[in-house]
Formats: C-alpha cells, structure tokens, sequence
C-alpha cells in the first residue's frame, strides 16, 4: 500500500477509535510494512514511535490485548503537583536563579537536575518526586540543551555580580509586592505588504502574495513597538510608535504602561524598579533618559530604581524572552502592512503559562537632538548605588523640575 492510500485509511478510521484502538490498530499497520513500519505509520498519523511501540507490545501480549482498559496504569487525571501553583512558582524561581543560555528562545532550560531540584525543594518543605519536577518543568516551557557558543569574549568583569544585583533587587520589589518592569524596544518595522519570516497556515498551493522588496513605504510608515513586561504580573505592555526611537519616547512608554495597567495593580506603590539594556534609547549613559525619568518621577511621585544590565547582554533581559520572542510568533508569516495589523497582532499575543498582552498606538513626535543642558542635568535628584552606580541609580521625585511638564 502507497503512503497516499495508507494515509487516508488512517484518518478515515482513528477518529472513531479510543485511546487503545488507535494504539493496537497503528501497531497492526506498522507490523504488517515491516522493517520501518513504526516510523512511517508515525509520520503518517502524527502518533508518536512510542505510543506505536507500546500498541505492538500489546498486540504481542494476550493479557493486555483483552484488557478493557483505555488507558494503561497510572494514566488519567493530572498528578496533584501539576495543579499546587505555590509549588509551581517555587519550582520556577529555584531554576530561574541557573537559567543559561539564549533566553530569546521560548523554551528556557537549567543546568540543574530534576534530582537536585527534587532535593531543594524537599529543604523548602514540599518533598516531590524528580518525575514530578520533570512533569513541571515541561509544563514551564523548559528543556534540556546542549551548550552553544554565543557569548563575546570581551565582556564586563562585573558581568555575573550585576546579574546577581539585579536578581537580588528584584526579589527584594516582588517580596513587597513593588512592581518590577523590564523595558526595552523591539526592532523597527517597515510597514506594508513585506515579506515577514516564519509560515502560517494555509490551503495548499496558495501562499500569501508580498511584494519581491522591502523598502520603505512612506505611505504606510514605520512601527516601533517599545515593550514593558511586567515580571509579577506576567503582562505585557506595547506602546507602538510612528517616529523615532528617543529616550523621550522609552519613558513616555513606561507612563503609558503606568496609566493603563500599572497604577491599578500597584496605587499603593511609592517605588517602582526598572530593569534595562545598557544602550539604546534608554542606556545608562544617556542623559536625556535620566532627565525624562526625572520628570516620570515628578509626575508619578514614586522613587524610580534603575538597574542596567551589562553591555552585550541584551538577551537575558525578561522582555526579550517573556514577551517579544512571542509577539514575534504570534506574526509570523503575516506581513505588516499597517499599524493596525501590528497593534492587533500584539494585542493578541497569549501564551499557555498565562501571558497577556495590551498595545497602544503612538503618533507623537519624538524629535532627534535633544539635549539637556548642565544646569538641568546637575538637577536631576539620582543616588548612584554603591555597587556600579553607573548601572544602578536612583531618581526621587523632587517638585522644582515642574510636574507639568508633558511626558
């Protein structure tokens, strides 16, 4: 029998059969081809060579052949772990802390095993099995890998204790129930009917048409979606600009996220804590970007903390991996052809663990060549922190910088 008619026999039949006729019919199609039956009749049904294997196991074995049993032992409902969230989050942050790697990707892994997480756990009073952790963890979206090389050379020396600094001021915010953000801006986007990387569903033979360039379109303009992910929250806010990508435009990002998500969840909160990429827009040598968190502060009447990480570590902040990696999924294949398509496409980002995301277009004006004068700078109310004041600082609000000012 060809693949084309095996194929249409399998899907003819397994919709009307339970768990364990599926199972001993595939193994039955799978013993008859022979050599490489198990891998062909798995690539034809989309069943896994395991669930095949065990099919063929019970055709050979007359007890379980005339069992009437669906599933096999210790099948059926999920185990009581999968369902603790305190346990759930617990094993989260005891991985977190050893997370390595390209954080960009959507399956984040540890260097820890599922015995020594087992053993944490059990010194924190929950005493789990590492069949269980294992269960959680692919639940989490982990994985194991192996190392890549994609780490410079030439890097900071203070690398590792910044990264324990923050780590450290966050789990000080969270455990006061203070928000932590981390903030950056996704690559700017040329819009129109562009090609856009990545495959969506479709009839056969029948692609999405998009033109054979990707030039700018000044009729459909640019987007540039800047991000705050909410690290408590597991939300995401987008402000999608029109103009240009200024220290101006980060903080007026950070106040649009603060007037439409943040201030609900946190009214009582007199600090907030920042977590930022070193360059950009809102780098930690830009005086511009500290003038205009000035001014937020003024506005807001919180304390701003700022911890940067370390330049050519971009990857590891929460807002690449937590919230742009699945925006960029969630557009895949579908070309942007207007900010409505973005804002939409954005809006719509969600992901099994319980991320959500709102967006907001922006049509103000962030002229380049700003700068800030000495005497307004000098104003500025930052206490450097003692450990690389230059990375973490603090900006309290102070009422002689004008708290009318437009942010």
């Amino acid at each position: 029998m060809d693949d084309q008619r095996l194929r249409k026999k399998i899907e003819s039949l397994l919709p009307a059969l339970n768990e364990k006729q599926k199972r001993l019919f595939l193994a039955a199609e799978a013993e008859s081809l022979g050599y490489g039956g198990i891998s062909k009749v798995s690539r034809l049904s989309g069943m896994s060579r395991p669930i095949i294997t065990e099919g063929i196991k019970e055709l050979q074995s007359e007890d379980n052949l005339y069992d009437n049993h669906i599933r096999a032992k210790g099948g059926g409902p999920k185990p009581i772990h999968r369902s603790n969230k305190k346990l759930i989050k617990l094993i989260d942050e005891v991985v977190s802390d050893s997370t390595r790697g390209d954080p960009a990707s959507p399956l984040r892994w540890t260097t820890k095993s599922t015995r020594e997480i087992s053993s944490e756990l059990e010194k924190r009073g929950y005493k789990v099995s590492y069949r269980s952790v294992y269960t959680i963890l692919r639940d989490l979206e982990y994985s194991l890998q192996a190392n890549e090389k994609s780490i410079a050379k030439k890097s900071s020396p203070d690398r590792d204790e910044q990264f324990k600094y923050i780590n450290k001021r966050v789990k000080r915010f969270l455990k006061k129930s203070l928000p932590v953000i981390s903030i950056d801006a996704k690559k700017r986007e040329n819009l129109g009917n562009h090609l856009n990387k990545g495959s969506e569903w479709r009839s056969k033979g029948n692609p999405r048409k998009v033109e054979d360039h990707d030039f700018p379109d000044e009729e459909n303009g640019i987007a540039i979606p800047y991000g705050v992910y909410d690290i408590n929250q597991n939300l995401g806010w987008v402000n999608v600009g029109t103009d240009h990508e200024t220290s101006a435009f980060a903080v007026h990002s950070i106040f649009q996220w603060w007037e439409h998500m943040g201030e609900k969840m946190y009214s009582q909160a007199n600090e907030l804590l920042v977590c930022a990429d070193s360059g950009g827009s809102n780098g930690y040598n830009r005086r511009m970007w500290k003038y205009k968190l000035q001014e937020l502060a003024n506005q807001l009447e919180i304390k701003i903390t700022v911890c940067h990480f370390p330049p050519g570590t971009s990857k590891w902040n929460k807002v690449e991996h937590r919230l742009f990696s699945y925006i960029s999924m969630n557009w895949k294949g579908k070309p942007l052809i207007n900010h409505n398509v973005v804002v939409n496409l954005i809006s719509n980002t969600k992901t099994r663990t319980g991320l959500k995301v709102k967006a907001k277009l922006d049509k103000e004006k962030y002229p380049l060549g700003l700068r800030v004068t000495d005497s307004d700078y000098e104003k500025i109310n930052i206490k450097p922190h003692k450990f690389h004041g230059d990375w973490n600082y603090t900006i309290r609000p102070q009422n002689d910088l004008g708290l009318t000012r437009k942010l």
